[in-house]
């Protein structure tokens, strides 16, 4: 289906041109970047913009690099790219891990992980990985620059802490001490391109301290901070998984809807969650199952 929308198109130089361009036409204006979720939205008379912003020619925003101990994904960097980057193999192979699940190779050669958050639907992917990961997102503004932490990015199902006139800049991303593991489960219903029915990403450091954020199973990802009170500072057993997985269905709020019942995203969430734990602790350990394994 063609688009039937009519909207003026600015192509941009640089950032500080895109914030001016979408300062002057309010909140009327969107942003094209990867282009995988406005474009469908158009398509389907979804969204009704005056002005669509393109920033792909933007030189220097595909830009993965190592900051001290961080790691900085810039606005262009698409899920391809961390699937590709020897820096994210190194140091953040959990962020490999997640981009493996997301859609098709086409999609991912497209969509932007800075995309996949701007869009906050409930079930993205980048959502509960960037949330254990304490992400930092980079904003520009008429106003300047500013940085929002993660849990205080998603506000509801297609809103964010971005304010009018403003870009998102980058992702800076720590990098937890070693040793630490992690993993990302994904419920979908079939192999390839689907979106996610339930996901969970864990880490633990070696001092265990763990770190457990749910998606696709409530409103907005986000941080199931009393199941990781519950793990804090303690070794792992088969006791403390129990009572972690016994927590689960109050750290979430799923629904019914046409790809899973909220009874089975319940469920869901208490295997991934009791199988996520030891398998992140044994990447740790150095004996878990390479990143990038299926567990689910």
């Amino acid at each position: 289906m063609a688009i039937a929308h009519q909207f003026a198109y600015q192509k941009v130089a640089t950032l500080d041109e895109a914030v001016e361009a979408i300062t002057r036409a309010g909140p009327d204006a969107r942003i094209l970047a990867g282009g995988t979720d406005l474009v469908p939205w158009l398509r389907d008379d979804a969204i009704h913009p005056d002005l669509v912003v393109d920033i792909k020619a933007i030189d220097g925003l595909n830009t993965i690099s190592l900051e001290g101990d961080h790691i900085f994904l810039g606005p262009l960097v698409t899920f391809s790219d961390l699937l590709t980057s020897d820096l994210v193999h190194d140091h953040l192979p959990i962020l490999f891990e997640m981009a493996d699940t997301v859609a098709s190779p086409g999609i991912r050669n497209r969509a932007t992980v800075i995309g996949n958050i701007c869009s906050a639907v409930p079930s993205c992917d980048a959502g509960p990985t960037l949330l254990v990961l304490d992400t930092s997102v980079a904003v520009l503004g008429p106003a300047g620059a500013r940085t929002v932490p993660i849990e205080e990015w998603f506000l509801g199902p297609h809103k964010t802490a971005l304010a009018g006139g403003e870009i998102v800049t980058g992702l800076s991303i720590p990098i937890p001490p070693p040793p630490h593991g992690a993993i990302y489960l994904k419920l979908q219903r079939y192999q390839g391109e689907d979106l996610s029915q339930a996901g969970v990403t864990v880490l633990v450091t070696g001092d265990n301290d763990f770190r457990v954020a749910f998606g696709a199973v409530g409103p907005i990802p986000a941080r199931a901070h009393a199941v990781e009170e519950t793990l804090n500072g303690r070794e792992l057993t088969d006791e403390l998984i129990a009572a972690a997985v016994g927590l689960v269905p109050g750290a979430i709020s799923p629904i019914t809807d046409m790809r899973a019942t909220k009874e089975y995203r319940a469920r869901i969430c208490e295997v991934m969650l009791e199988r996520g734990l030891p398998a992140a602790v044994a990447r740790r350990d150095g004996t878990g199952p390479a990143y990038g394994t299926r567990l689910i």
